[in-house]
């Protein structure tokens, strides 16, 4: 059966949506280690899977995290990584509040992961010690710091893309509409509940006003809930342009504006602001700066001040270039 979380009209103008640079380096764990497909990220796991086999080495709690996370079995715990406080926290505040986790806390979840289940010699140990929750902190910060850091720009930018999206579609039209193609695990009923199709978790869950957090992941391609009283109440689900990958310009396109010029229009089929499309395309701010003034001129582009930045989309005439 699938867990049910009762929402009301008060649970709608408190959910919020943020990004979790801790819980991205959780899932690029994953991916590393084999337990995620790294489908779309081949060539980046690819790239760091070595440095990643030095780091397991180095930080064996690494290997026995296949026992408490990411293991397809049902629970897992949450204190190596826990949901968000903010929108955009920095990994290093994150982490210090890993640090902080109780140890009576982390032992706890730790015996409700590995509860009936056969555990290699020496996991449990490690698992049980006093300096479980400085060890899985001291190797997070390892991962985040050789690995994760390196291309965080990137994968930022498509967290972001997303929040902006579906946040947006969460204001202007509801749940339905914000949920309809977030996951096929993922269904809202018209009675006001949303319905979430999860391994280990099921029956009713009421948000009580607090609203829900949405977590975009670049990594992974399966729904994940917090959904335990310890914690705020969120879900963890795939970002939309996960493929994290500059969109492909057509050839005729390129050869009248020029290759850049057409890459930016074709990642324009969503919005992004100018530090994104750089992170996107692996150029600097300057040079993208520089082509999105040109295509503002020629009418292709259009900017709308969001905040503090500037939003850029395509115009009908845009549009019309790219789709020919």
């Amino acid at each position: 059966m699938p867990v049910r979380i009762e929402v009301t009209p008060q649970d709608l103008v408190a959910t919020r949506f943020a990004i979790s640079p801790l819980i991205e380096t959780m899932h690029a764990q994953w991916v590393l280690a084999g337990r995620l497909e790294a489908g779309v990220h081949g060539r980046w796991a690819a790239r760091w899977r070595g440095t990643y086999r030095e780091l397991e080495r180095v930080h064996p709690v690494l290997r026995a995290a296949d026992a408490i996370s990411g293991n397809r079995r049902g629970t897992n715990v949450a204190f190596i990584a826990p949901p968000p406080t903010a929108v955009d926290v920095p990994f290093e505040a994150e982490l210090a509040a890993m640090r902080r986790t109780p140890l009576e806390q982390a032992h706890a979840e730790i015996a409700r992961a590995l509860a009936g289940r056969p555990v290699a010699d020496g996991v449990r140990e490690l698992l049980a010690g006093p300096r479980v929750v400085e060890r899985f902190a001291d190797a997070y910060e390892a991962l985040w710091t050789e690995v994760v850091s390196h291309e965080w720009p990137r994968f930022r930018a498509i967290l972001q893309r997303d929040v902006a999206h579906r946040a947006g579609r969460l204001a202007a039209y509801g749940w339905a509409a914000a949920l309809e193609d977030l996951s096929p695990q993922v269904h809202w009923r018209p009675r006001g509940q949303i319905e979430v199709e999860l391994t280990s978790l099921h029956g009713l869950r009421r948000l009580g006003g607090k609203g829900l957090l949405f977590l975009p992941s670049a990594f992974t391609t399966a729904v994940g809930a917090y959904l335990e009283d310890a914690w705020p109440y969120a879900m963890i689900y795939p970002a939309r342009g996960a493929a994290a990958v500059p969109a492909v310009a057509d050839a005729d396109l390129s050869a009248l504006i020029g290759r850049s010029r057409a890459r930016i229009l074709a990642e324009l089929a969503e919005p992004a602001t100018t530090t994104q499309l750089a992170a996107l395309l692996g150029q600097s701010l300057g040079t993208t700066g520089g082509h999105l003034a040109a295509l503002r001129r020629t009418g292709l582009i259009a900017g709308t001040r969001v905040g503090r930045g500037v939003l850029y989309a395509r115009t009908p005439l845009g549009d019309a270039l790219v789709n020919g």
